[in-house]
């Protein structure tokens, strides 16, 4: 069981420093996240061709991969857009907002009434987000992109809820990543009359860091998860992976020093969130011990 929260933990750690790689890498954000979208699709066929679990969904099941992997792939380069036209803290911040967007986005996909506790729980987020918009008025284009970026991030896990259903996740996973990539063949010429790229190749120092993103922070870390849930129940899996944009910040605190350029219009902003994580943790614990049966028994999706 130690080992089963050692793997879960480092999962949502290797989440969150999906955040720090996307600071780290100086690449574009449209070429950062095709490049991740494309390493981490050959790992996974390699991966799926080695244990002989490889298959090929048909035609309406393909399309609704490919097409899931579109709004993946949008989230991802409006997250790293967010951290490029602000810091870390900022954007993953403003990712507390896909809380607000899911109370919306689920009742409307799944065609059930909305939860007002959810609602104003996702409110307070977005207060704290405004506060900060209102501290750092110079991060207004990052955290535009940060909001958007949640509002897709939002989307994709309802689609794959039903998704996990039917499919292998590696299998849901790979053909997402190679949906994402081919999509962006034809966004990124548009994105890049608005958000032009000063180069396209990767240096060797962005090279390697994408392999890591790539290979750990996506496709192993997404093992790691899986592993712990099989000594792990999903609830405690779902609530544990709240501390996914708390671990991103403590990071950018310690690689960045990013607390330094940071002052009291964030920890108010961030207080908030917090307070709406803690008070959305206790209401989840209180829903698990009123019934049992309520949770979900797939790995929770990581938008980061």
């Amino acid at each position: 069981m130690k080992k089963a929260f050692l793997q879960l933990h480092g999962a949502i750690l290797l989440a969150g420093f999906t955040g720090i790689l996307g600071k780290l890498i100086h690449l574009h954000e449209g070429y950062l996240v095709l490049y991740r979208l494309v390493l981490s699709a050959l790992l996974l066929f390699f991966i799926l061709k080695i244990s002989k679990s490889f298959s090929i969904p048909g035609r309406k099941g393909l399309w609704q991969l490919l097409g899931t992997g579109v709004i993946v792939s949008l989230h991802w380069v409006t997250f790293y857009g967010s951290i490029k036209y602000s810091n870390v803290s900022v954007a993953v911040t403003c990712y507390s907002a896909v809380g607000f967007f899911t109370s919306l986005m689920e009742p409307a996909i799944d065609r059930r009434r909305i939860d007002p506790a959810e609602v104003g729980l996702g409110l307070l987020a977005i207060c704290g987000i405004y506060l900060i918009f209102n501290f750092y008025p110079e991060f207004k284009t990052g955290i535009i992109f940060g909001l958007i970026s949640a509002w897709f991030a939002s989307i994709f896990p309802i689609l794959n809820k039903k998704l996990l259903n039917v499919y292998n996740p590696r299998i849901l996973n790979f053909y997402e990543m190679t949906g994402g990539a081919l999509a962006l063949c034809f966004i990124l010429p548009v994105y890049m009359q608005f958000f032009p790229a000063a180069y396209t190749l990767p240096t060797l120092s962005d090279s390697l860091w994408l392999l890591v993103l790539a290979g750990v922070c996506t496709v192993y870390a997404f093992d790691l998860g899986l592993q712990a849930l099989h000594k792990i129940n999903a609830f405690t899996v779902n609530l544990s992976f709240n501390l996914e944009p708390v671990y991103s910040v403590i990071l950018a605190f310690i690689i960045f020093k990013e607390n330094q350029f940071l002052d009291t219009g964030f920890y108010l902003g961030f207080g908030l969130i917090i307070l709406a994580i803690v008070l959305q943790m206790a209401r989840f614990i209180n829903k698990h011990k009123t019934d049992s049966a309520s949770f979900d028994s797939t790995l929770p999706e990581s938008s980061l």
